[in-house]
């Protein structure tokens, strides 16, 4: 095994246990502490930032979903948080690399659920929220898989 293939291998043992790590600390709700925060925040922009080796690496298996998928983790732990400006950066983020790569389905329909949930952080009553909530449950209608629509409306209803 050459150095750039065991480095790449380590990128994605620490982006997939980065990412898992920040789903173990949004899990936790109301028991984070300040430093599991922390850590969230930290954990997830980790995560994101070694997707981002490896999808420009071009290495098999791996591609702009990934990126979209580690802004949305990020614009959750934002919103969680209750700090809009951030998640709602990283929710544009994860809709503009969907739009750009013809990512739909579930990416794109959690791209807009984390739109709607950063602008519910500002004005629930605004257009914008309103818009890509509806956008949300829209393209809900497009995904392939029902336990993925199912889930994507549960959390739509934790808005």
């Amino acid at each position: 095994m050459t150095d750039e293939r065991s480095e790449l291998e380590w990128h994605k043992k620490m982006a997939k246990s980065l990412f898992n790590r920040t789903w173990d600390l949004i899990d936790k709700g109301a028991d984070r502490t300040r430093a599991d925060n922390d850590d969230m925040i930290h954990s997830a922009h980790a995560s994101r930032y070694h997707w981002g080796v490896i999808v420009e690496s071009g290495e098999e298996g791996t591609g702009p979903v990934n990126l979209a998928r580690g802004e949305w983790q990020i614009s959750r732990v934002y919103a969680l948080l209750e700090l809009p400006k951030a998640a709602m950066y990283h929710a544009n983020r994860s809709l503009e690399i969907c739009e750009e790569n013809g990512i739909g389905d579930f990416d794109l329909s959690f791209a807009y659920e984390a739109l709607a949930r950063a602008h519910s952080l500002i004005d629930r009553d605004a257009d914008d929220f309103k818009k890509y909530f509806e956008l949300a449950k829209k393209s809900a209608k497009q995904i392939e898989k029902e336990g993925n629509k199912k889930y994507l409306l549960s959390e739509l209803d934790t808005i």
